[in-house]
């Protein structure tokens, strides 16, 4: 598969961002197929894993879906717009419900970010914050919103266990995350392919002994 976008992709690509602070473009008209949606946004973010921003266009994401390239110029008004729309839909928000405990909730904020660091999803996230560097016009305000909500996402679970008291109040929110959420994104770079899902069935038990090594100082506590 080639990664230039030919004179057809960089048509693709040239539409601008609709809506404020590039929302996703969409055109209107019939209904749209869920299904379709599903598979092309799907394959949009495995595209642009793969390939970056250099490589994607609508020819790229249509043979990756398996549809036809007109189903997506009746959906997105640019490459960028089906891009935004892709990631933005892509499920790596930090959801992380208040359970009470912030060793249980940093413990499902681990799982997650290890399951999404093995997918598509994060390795896309690695590819926005490159090409929102090499891009700005492009991508750096869909980085800085992504990355703004992740981190205050975050930072509140940390924030929550000091105001319980289960935490010290000195503790910096920003050690104890980088921490857990840097230990899992390396932990997921250096996972060969062939142990992906070994080390996704595992996720749960590293989560738990990662969490209370840097809370504790001890793996297992819990």
């Amino acid at each position: 598969m080639s990664t230039s976008p030919g004179a057809d992709g960089a048509a693709d690509r040239a539409g601008v961002p609709g809506g404020a602070a590039g929302a996703p473009a969409r055109r209107a008209g019939r209904p749209r197929d869920p299904e379709v949606d599903h598979k092309v946004l799907e394959a949009a973010l495995e595209v642009y894993a793969d390939l970056g921003w250099a490589g994607f266009n609508f020819e790229a994401v249509a043979r990756r879906a398996g549809v036809g390239r007109p189903a997506l110029y009746r959906r997105w008004l640019s490459a960028r717009a089906l891009l935004v729309d892709a990631i933005e839909r892509s499920g790596t928000r930090i959801d992380v419900p208040d359970t009470g405990s912030v060793r249980d909730q940093l413990v499902v904020l681990a799982r997650q970010l290890l399951v999404e660091y093995l997918g598509a999803p994060g390795i896309a996230g690695l590819r926005l914050l490159v090409d929102a560097r090499t891009h700005p016009e492009v991508f750096a305000d869909l980085y800085a919103r992504r990355n703004e909500e992740r981190v205050r996402a975050a930072r509140a679970i940390v924030r929550r266990g000091i105001a319980r008291g289960e935490l010290a109040p000195g503790t910096s929110p920003t050690l104890v995350l980088d921490a857990v959420c840097g230990a899992m994104l390396n932990h997921a770079l250096a996972t060969p392919d062939r142990l992906r899902k070994v080390v996704i069935a595992g996720g749960e038990r590293y989560a738990a002994e990662l969490v209370d090594l840097v809370l504790e100082g001890r793996p297992g506590a819990g």
